[in-house]
């Protein structure tokens, strides 16, 4: 091998390097012999290759009328012979055949009898999910938020004008200081708010005199954190201002703010009072929303939750003022007297109003309700990450089982279903359509965004937001009580837990996202439309399967030391 090495690096004649010459002789060992080259077997023409006859393509043709795997909805969830009670994770769907690509899936559909929305997602009356950020938000991406009642009349038709009144880019209720505010106040507004933007005004309201406004740039350098605003704010003479009177429309708005090359642009009456703020970072964020939902006047759709208490009529009619698109009557057992009085006394006084009702989760609750006028369905009982009304009042019923069986009731009188509960990724929003639902409304999911109720927080490292169920006590010591049949009881069961969950970003992130995912499990399903897949699973050629214990964890991520978990990117 020595020959080989020098006689490779080096020629002979000019002792120069040389990576072409080889050996002439090479002594080898018998164990480095490369072994013979077996001979080319001669392979098959054309003509050999085995192919279908057209008698055997016939006999599939014929097989694939009846060929399914798996078992219908009514075989799997409404045999009563196999009565068993099924979990989203309890169910596989089985795929179809592709033909279309995921953008040309159509998501649109019914949130009641008369509202329709171009994707099926709705965020929970949940005093930690849903006030007027969550619901504008939601409405922008085609979906619909429900604005919670565990406030007072005036509080809960002021979050619900908040909604109708938005313009994308505009700020209506920005955060005020007065001018004895100092520094400090500033930095408490950013850490709870994470802008620091701040505009002063005379009386540290909106509608007051605009005196200046407090930016980074003003305070960053500054040690002294209880200096007073006024002696580092932008005075009102030295900012760029637009009239409310003069300048109308967004196009005219959006003009004054490139050239002022502000980041906050203050809107003022011709009193000089603050009447709104526009900011870039918004107008970007809202610009183009072709979904969005919205109502005949072109403004965004919101909905409220109300109880079944008589001070409850005086609620309905402040939020019919704001100008609420339909109420939702909120209780755990949507099936009583209570409720179905309501439902009948919003019917004959506001016979225009959508109405919701619920929570229910069988057929015959189904029916009670829908008897009553109710234009939409809710649909779960304990099944949420944060209730415990089964554990503690042994009542209830597995989701997926409660939705199927109430859907294929509903459907027949056109009264849409919503799928509350229980969802905690987009293969059960997926799964939650698949067995009948219109809606898919979601509590712990969206509960970590930005634009939920709340401030963020630091545990473990981890940034998370606060989340608590209407049933516990921390919640119904605030009003939800009633909720729960508990009204002022001096002893109160709680029916949920608080906690946290992680942070999520933006919904303006985080929604196109889940969007997306349910718009691959349509198309692995082989169905375009929510109305193809309705129609499928009522003939029976939507098939299911019900998944071992062994199989749920092999659709899951397995068998991996470590690994690293990104939704979206």
């Amino acid at each position: 091998h020595s020959n080989l090495r020098r006689d490779f690096f080096r020629s002979e004649d000019t002792n120069k390097p040389s990576f072409h010459r080889m050996p002439t002789e090479l002594k080898v060992s018998a164990a480095t012999t490369a072994p013979p080259l077996s001979p080319l077997k001669p392979q098959k023409s054309q003509k050999e290759c085995i192919i279908l006859s057209s008698e055997q393509r016939k006999e599939i043709e014929v097989t694939l009328e009846n060929l399914r795997d798996g078992l219908s909805g009514d075989e799997m969830f409404l045999n009563k012979e196999k009565a068993d009670g099924h979990t989203y994770d309890d169910v596989i769907l089985l795929p179809g055949q592709i033909d279309f690509g995921v953008d040309d899936v159509d998501l649109s559909t019914n949130l009641t009898r008369n509202i329709r929305l171009k994707v099926p997602l709705v965020s929970s009356p949940m005093d930690t999910v849903t006030e007027h950020k969550m619901a504008i938000a939601m409405a922008l991406q085609g979906g619909i938020g429900i604005i919670h009642y565990n406030n007072s009349i005036e509080e809960q038709a002021a979050e619900v004008e908040k909604v109708k009144r938005f313009k994308n880019g505009f700020i209506t209720d920005p955060q005020v200081l007065p001018p004895t505010a100092t520094i400090e106040d500033v930095d408490l507004i950013k850490a709870r708010f994470g802008f620091s933007g701040v505009p002063i005004c005379e009386k540290g309201t909106l509608h007051s005199k605009l005196l200046g406004v407090v930016t980074n740039r003003d305070v960053d350098f500054v040690e002294d954190r209880k200096t007073p605003v006024t002696e580092v704010m932008t005075p009102v003479e030295k900012l760029s201002v637009a009239f409310e009177e003069e300048h109308k429309t967004l196009e005219d708005l959006n003009k004054i703010m490139i050239s002022s090359k502000k980041a906050k642009l203050p809107i003022v009456n011709k009193k000089g009072d603050l009447v709104a703020l526009m900011s870039r970072k918004d107008l970007l964020k809202h610009r183009d929303f072709p979904n969005a939902s919205k109502d005949s006047n072109k403004q965004l759709l919101v909905g409220a939750t109300i109880g079944t208490r008589p001070n409850d009529k005086k609620r309905v009619a402040a939020l019919v003022k704001a100008g609420v698109d339909l109420v939702v009557i909120d209780s755990s057992q949507g099936d009583s007297m209570f409720q179905i009085d309501m439902i009948k006394w919003l019917k004959s006084n506001f016979p225009k109003l959508d109405v919701v009702g619920g929570n229910i989760v069988t057929r015959r609750q189904a029916a009670h309700l829908i008897q009553a006028g109710a234009d939409g369905l809710r649909v779960g009982m304990g099944i949420g990450s944060i209730c415990t009304t089964q554990e503690v009042c042994a009542v209830g019923r597995p989701q997926a089982t409660a939705v199927y069986n109430v859907a294929s009731f509903a459907s027949k009188y056109g009264v849409p279903v919503w799928a509350d509960g229980g969802i905690a990724n987009t293969g059960h929003i997926t799964k939650a359509l698949a067995l009948g639902a219109s809606m898919a409304m979601m509590g712990s999911m969206l509960a970590g965004t930005e634009e939920a109720p709340g401030t963020y927080e630091f545990v473990d490292g981890v940034r998370v937001k606060k989340y608590r169920g209407m049933g516990s006590i921390e919640a119904m010591s605030k009003g939800s009580g009633i909720r729960y049949f508990a009204g002022k009881k001096k002893i109160r069961v709680a029916q949920g837990v608080a906690g946290t969950v992680m942070d999520k970003g933006p919904v303006q992130q985080y929604v196109p996202y889940l969007i997306l995912g349910v718009r691959h499990g349509l198309q692995d399903l082989g169905y375009q439309s929510l109305e193809d897949l309705a129609v499928a699973r009522k003939k029976g050629h939507l098939r299911f399967e019900k998944r071992s214990h062994a199989a749920q964890r092999e659709g899951g991520v397995h068998d991996l030391h470590s690994y690293k978990k990104q939704l979206f990117g």
